[in-house]
């Protein structure tokens, strides 16, 4: 098959792409014809070696798909030739990725997928739609009424967030950086929408939340966030997700912290377990076929460019170019 792969790790430049073998499904796992990858920042840390992996060279990297089931291994049961599928967490912990024309994967990180929707969309929301399930209702218990705010609501992870927290009735509060961003952000059932770089953004939020007396629910997608400005915003028992920020060290004011009785979650989506992810897709297909869900797609391109997505991810991860708004999708 043709695939994008490496054979060291390094800068985005290191991804080859071209023949390498077919993957064969064994015990427990499906082989499926790639229809569409995504890229996440956790495939650029990966492929640079910033998080280290046990990686089995040429090593294929991509943890999100969508595609056709073209063989079935020993000891599967849940899925036939002919099913049409998406998943997430390939790549990692010594699993060949998705950036391939094939790719076998053990059935039980895989999910039907809804009628309806196309395998570029089912990638795209894959990991990020699983991450924000996590986050809201396993990690943090999000309650129809709550207030949410999440920074950046056009994002990868902020869009699912914003389309979950109101499939799930809450009040959601969130950010973009210009006009049309912002009606986006709106598009996707966000009550208030703020421009991140008003002069005056801390009175304008402080104003959307005051009837509710603040916010129940913070969900921080900021790579350096500002925890004493966060917790000044919270309601009593509220809740603050981190998902981002691994060299961060904020300034943390303690005492109006416990004082009213909130509590932090720090996550990672790969540390739940298969039967909590199934969870987490089976709302998320059902969402999709009421409509409320869809995943955003920023960029489209092709297998063959999936060094240039590395870039592109890195450039707006790293580097904050903001160029990009969904996510990166890569087709055969």
């Amino acid at each position: 098959m043709r695939a994008a792969y490496i054979t060291q790790t390094g800068d985005p430049e290191v991804i080859q792409y071209g023949e390498i073998p077919d993957p064969v499904p064994a015990d427990g796992e499906v082989l499926i014809r790639v229809e569409a990858a995504a890229i996440n920042p956790i495939d650029t840390y990966i492929r640079s070696g910033a998080i280290a992996q046990p990686l089995k060279f040429p090593y294929t990297p991509g943890c999100d798909l969508a595609g056709i089931v073209v063989a079935c291994g020993p000891g599967t049961s849940r899925f036939r030739e002919g099913d049409r599928v998406w998943g997430s967490n390939q790549g990692l912990f010594g699993r060949q990725g998705a950036c391939g024309e094939l790719a076998a994967v053990r059935e039980e990180w895989l999910y039907p997928t809804p009628e309806g929707q196309s395998s570029a969309a089912a990638a795209a929301g894959a990991l990020v739609g699983i991450t924000a399930h996590l986050g809201l209702f396993l990690h943090a218990g999000l309650n129809a009424g709550e207030t949410l705010f999440v920074n950046g609501g056009t994002g990868g992870v902020g869009s699912a967030v914003v389309q979950f927290a109101k499939a799930a009735g809450a009040r959601v509060v969130t950010t973009a950086g210009s006009e049309a961003k912002r009606e986006h952000c709106r598009a996707l059932g966000a009550d208030v929408v703020l421009d991140y770089r008003s002069e005056t953004l801390d009175d304008e939020l402080r104003a959307a939340v005051s009837e509710s007396g603040g916010i129940d629910l913070w969900w921080e997608t900021l790579r350096e966030p500002n925890l004493e400005r966060t917790i000044a915003y919270m309601r009593k028992r509220g809740r603050i997700v981190l998902m981002a920020g691994r060299a961060a060290r904020p300034v943390f004011p303690l005492g109006a912290f416990y004082v009213n009785d909130l509590r932090m979650v720090g996550f990672a989506m790969f540390n739940a377990s298969s039967d909590e992810q199934r969870r987490c897709a089976e709302s998320m297909n059902a969402w999709y076929s009421a409509g409320q869900w869809e995943p955003q797609i920023g960029r489209t391109l092709s297998l063959s460019e999936t060094a240039a997505a590395h870039r592109l991810q890195e450039d707006n991860t790293l580097q904050g170019a903001g160029t990009l708004s969904g996510k990166i999708v890569l087709v055969p």
